[in-house]
């Protein structure tokens, strides 16, 4: 995912992310999604699709340190399937800064910056970040996807718990962020509907010293024209 994406108590590597974000203090942020390297996170993603189709993949997700990138250092997060994310950490919040896919012959800059989390880690704190869909599909068009028509549209964010516990297959977490995610995209739904606000919805979990334990993104259709589905994303193992 674009935020593909983020949006992870304090972590070994502080001083890096200080150096890194220039200044002498570490992001707040920085304990609830770790940046330094030898970090590893298994996740198992199920799809529900609206036919009530149901799909799985393994999702592994590594930091694999700081690299040099435009104006200065920053973060690599890799995808096992091929993608890599540079983010940077400051006093208001992560953030990703580029991203690349194999076939991309250089990092391509995000701009603005597309927040994972944003300071103060407090209920209310609330950002904009570019999304796309990525359940959404038209019935009877090619492509059916459309994150090829509409790859980039605004879904705000705001933090709703700082103090939730979680169970995911890894385990229970304690003392989590949960950030909710929403988003419509105008689609014509069908000839009796017409035009209509599609609503997107992500729910994400953020935990001390660990990172991002569990998503859902919601994308339902309840169109004649369009389906949706429904993705989760659940930590199996970390390190």
């Amino acid at each position: 995912m674009s935020r593909l994406p983020p949006r992870w108590p304090l972590w070994p590597g502080l001083f890096a992310l200080a150096w890194l974000a220039g200044c002498n203090q570490p992001s707040p942020a920085a304990g609830y999604f770790p940046l330094q390297a030898g970090h590893r996170w298994t996740y198992d993603q199920t799809t529900e699709w609206a036919n009530d189709t149901l799909e799985h993949e393994t999702v592994e997700l590594s930091n694999e340190g700081s690299d040099t990138l435009f104006d200065g250092p920053a973060f690599r997060r890799r995808s096992a399937s091929g993608v890599d994310y540079w983010l940077r950490g400051d006093d208001s919040g992560i953030f990703r800064v580029a991203s690349k896919s194999d076939l991309d012959p250089d990092p391509k800059p995000d701009e603005p910056r597309r927040y994972v989390l944003k300071t103060p880690l407090a209920v209310g704190t609330a950002w904009q970040t570019p999304t796309t869909a990525y359940l959404l599909r038209r019935r009877q068009e090619f492509p059916p996807e459309l994150k090829h028509s509409h790859p980039s549209f605004p879904m705000h964010y705001v933090i709703e718990a700082t103090d939730e516990a979680v169970t995911v297959r890894a385990g229970r977490f304690e003392h989590c962020l949960r950030v909710k995610g929403a988003a419509a995209l105008r689609l014509f739904a069908d000839p009796v509907v017409g035009w209509k606000d599609m609503p997107l919805t992500t729910l994400e979990w953020y935990c001390p010293d660990v990172g991002l334990v569990k998503l859902v993104r919601d994308e339902p259709a309840n169109s004649t024209f369009l389906s949706g589905g429904k993705l989760t994303l659940e930590l199996i193992a970390w390190q």
